[in-house]
């Protein structure tokens, strides 16, 4: 079976018997997404203040609230590691129905509509996605199912699993959130693949989901303004004002940067606010203008250890439902940031996904600790 080797003797828990909780805490781990967390607040904050006190708002508005989800998104970290991570697989399925839940939910009055979707409820002054959550939803879901496969994954076994993956895909598809589709895909053919799924099932997917993205275009069921963005990134002169503004003015930002940058609260494409939605999805480019390549690589770097350390705990895991929800969590961030990078610089289109950690943005922030809590729970009784 394909499988990855979770008795790698070389991550073996070492002979001491006795190791203290902070030896047992992987600290490379807590202290990089800490750190990408911080440099979220500051880009936030040079990204906003100078337009809140244009307006007259406080120019720390967007700081604080930040601050405050950041706060309490260590707090879910910390429970999460705290609870025995098995609990996840047996409440999967309960889990998995209440995304779904809510995901069927927001597309009724309840939900708000905001910038031509409708995909969060709001709470006087708090948004919560359902989408966002899902993604933590799913990967549980899907490991815990073929973790209880035994051998190599029959076409059944592909076949429900791809099913479980499709009704959120589909209901977030709609909403239309192309970006958390993308990324429910990615924890998917992940698992798939780890799990052992023949190559030849995995083809099948591929052309299946071509079939399935070729329809909902001739449907119209992609808006307009979605296809403009994949147009704009084929041809970015077609539409300069409009679909191709946004990538025109990130490789703008991100080049004026140069080496260095041109220093923190000094970049004048975002003290103008020439990048639209600059906190958010294109906060990679405040990042490339003020902090310049030594900034952005830094950040990378900081990314590339997340990864790594998640992939380690994926193979140090005694279970395979902690190896899979690992390599899912991998799967999750790694989408996220080759795509949220890659749209900045312009080799992806812009499809609206958050760069984890760093974006502003409540939900996403505590389902991104939640994980890394997932993650931490699993070392600990990996070495423990």
């Amino acid at each position: 079976m394909a499988q990855i080797d979770i008795g790698l003797s070389r991550l073996s828990r070492p002979a001491s018997r006795e190791r203290s909780l902070f030896q047992l805490v992987d600290m490379t781990l807590v202290l990089a997404v800490v750190g990408l967390a911080v440099c979220g607040l500051l880009m936030i904050y040079s990204a906003t203040n100078r337009t809140l006190f244009v307006f007259g708002h406080d120019p720390g508005f967007y700081l604080k609230r930040q601050a405050a989800y950041l706060a309490v998104g260590l707090v879910v970290m910390i429970v999460a590691a705290a609870v025995n991570y098995r609990l996840a697989k047996v409440y999967a399925p309960v889990f998995y129905l209440l995304c779904l839940l809510l995901l069927v939910l927001v597309r009724t009055p309840l939900g708000t509509a905001a910038k031509g979707a409708q995909r969060a409820f709001q709470f006087g002054g708090i948004q919560v996605s359902p989408s966002l959550l899902t993604r933590l939803g799913l990967t549980v879901m899907l490991a815990a199912y073929v973790s209880e496969v035994k051998g190599e994954l029959s076409l059944r076994h592909v076949v429900r699993a791809v099913a479980l993956a499709t009704l959120p895909m589909v209901l977030v598809f709609i909403q239309p959130d192309i970006g958390t589709t993308m990324i429910l895909a990615a924890i998917l053919v992940a698992l798939l693949v780890v799990s052992g799924a023949g190559a030849r099932y995995l083809a099948v997917l591929a052309l299946t989901a071509s079939l399935a993205i070729f329809g909902a275009f001739q449907l119209h069921i992609v808006k307009d303004y979605q296809v403009g963005r994949l147009t704009a990134f084929f041809d970015p002169e077609a539409d300069v004002q409009r679909a191709g503004y946004n990538k025109q003015q990130a490789e703008i930002a991100i080049g004026a940067g140069g080496l260095t940058g041109k220093g923190y609260l000094q970049g004048t494409q975002t003290n103008l606010d020439y990048v639209p939605e600059q906190h958010t999805d294109f906060i990679f480019t405040v990042v490339g203008e003020e902090l310049g390549f030594v900034g952005a690589m830094a950040v990378l770097v900081l990314f590339g250890l997340v990864l790594w350390r998640a992939f380690r705990i994926a193979l140090a895991s005694k279970d395979p439902f902690g190896t899979y929800v690992a390599i899912g969590v991998v799967a999750m961030f790694a989408i996220q940031v080759f795509v949220n990078v890659g749209m900045t610089i312009g080799l992806m289109p812009i499809t609206g996904i958050p760069l984890p950690f760093i974006s502003y943005g409540g939900s996403a922030l505590l389902v991104d600790f939640a994980a890394v809590g997932l993650l931490l729970g699993i070392h600990l009784r990996s070495f423990g």
